[in-house]
């Protein structure tokens, strides 16, 4: 059985930068939200749970899902949240579990990225949690630059997710992303080679 990491962070935080770099080194990495994707396109199966949910008024004329409608059937209505929540939940656990499980018998050391793995209790899966930690000025500041947006806009985004600061309770190490790109890699150089220089104090 390979040795299964987690990482984590939050908007803006920098772990597409962990994980390509991750990727660049040979490692596996499953995307959670890539997967979600896939299972959202027509005929997949989180696709199918929201049509039969909401009816063919989510499905665009060239047969995608219709996102904006979609999000506004659901984060309108606390009970669609909560069978969306649920349900897709249920369906993307299912999918990434399948994923883990086929990786665990051919990779000595693989990665998973899952943006809300402590919300979602996803700890367990792993023998250790990654965390791609900034300050949260730094994280509203480079939310702006990144898709330029108001304070405002950044602010409430960064609301619908647990404060990083909550999350290092958690996580086994923290990679410190205040910094440079390369202060950050070099962080995650000395845990693939079995340092704990940012293990949590």
């Amino acid at each position: 059985m390979g040795k299964i990491i987690g990482i984590t962070g939050g908007i803006a935080s920098g772990k597409s930068t962990v994980t390509n770099f991750l990727r660049k080194q040979g490692f596996q990495v499953v995307d959670a939200d890539a997967v979600v994707h896939q299972l959202q396109k027509p005929g997949g199966r989180l696709f199918q749970a929201l049509v039969q949910h909401f009816g063919q008024k989510i499905i665009l004329e060239n047969g995608e899902l219709n996102r904006p409608l979609l999000a506004s059937l659901i984060f309108s209505n606390p009970e669609e949240r909560e069978w969306s929540r649920i349900t897709q939940g249920e369906i993307i656990r299912e999918e990434l579990a399948t994923l883990r499980d086929q990786l665990a018998q051919t990779e000595e050391i693989f990665f998973m990225d899952i943006p809300l793995l402590f919300e979602q209790d996803y700890v367990s899966w792993f023998d250790e949690t990654w965390l791609v930690y900034v300050d949260r000025d730094v994280q509203v500041e480079r939310l702006m630059k990144r898709d330029q947006l108001s304070k405002e806009s950044a602010e409430t985004r960064l609301a619908s997710q647990w404060p990083l600061e909550e999350k290092k309770k958690f996580a086994t190490y923290i990679l410190d992303n205040n910094d440079s790109r390369e202060q950050l890699l070099s962080q995650v150089v000395t845990l693939l080679e079995g340092g704990d220089a940012h293990a949590k104090d």
